[in-house]
């Protein structure tokens, strides 16, 4: 896919290329603003240029509403052993403050839907923050279900370093 048209008269999807780097580390420091976590951003251009052009560990869908670079959606795949196949994780879906309300998101999730389908992938997953209310309102009205016999875990840092010499 490079570029995705949608129902909303003046916004397209387009696959991110590798001169988007800045951008998309624009909208990530942008993003971390808005969930109050900007000192946990540590990615630079390189880092992201790194993973994203050259490993391929993400794939990264750009917004742009009248030719301007409103939003993003970085994503990868993870694997489900129960439905054996793929599936799509969205790490960050940002749109510009000044534009939400659009439907600008929906679109964008409706283009990450069109990639799970193609690719055949069972189901898209994604982490919301407990206090977005906002955004939990608009996932439901998706149709999104909060997984909530679920707790997310994670190691790093330190005592991941310590994990890897067990």
């Amino acid at each position: 896919m490079n570029v995705y048209e949608t129902a909303i008269p003046d916004f397209k999807i387009r696959a991110a290329k590798e001169k988007d780097v800045n951008l998309i580390l624009n909208f990530i420091k942008e993003l971390a603003e808005y969930e109050k976590l900007s000192k946990e951003v540590v990615a630079d251009e390189d880092i992201l240029y790194e993973s994203l052009f050259v490993k391929r560990q993400a794939e990264v869908i750009i917004g742009e509403y009248k030719n301007i670079p409103v939003g993003f959606a970085l994503y990868f795949h993870n694997f489900s052993t129960f439905l054996g196949k793929a599936n799509l994780y969205l790490e960050d879906l940002y749109i510009k403050d000044k534009y939400r309300g659009l439907g600008l998101g929906k679109a964008m999730f409706g283009c990450l839907g069109k990639i799970c389908l193609e690719r055949g992938c069972g189901r898209l997953d994604w982490w919301c923050l407990d206090w977005n209310k906002s955004s939990i309102r608009f996932y439901e009205k998706m149709g999104a279900k909060a997984m909530s016999d679920w707790t997310v875990y994670r190691v790093d840092g330190q005592a991941l370093i310590d994990l890897s010499s067990q």
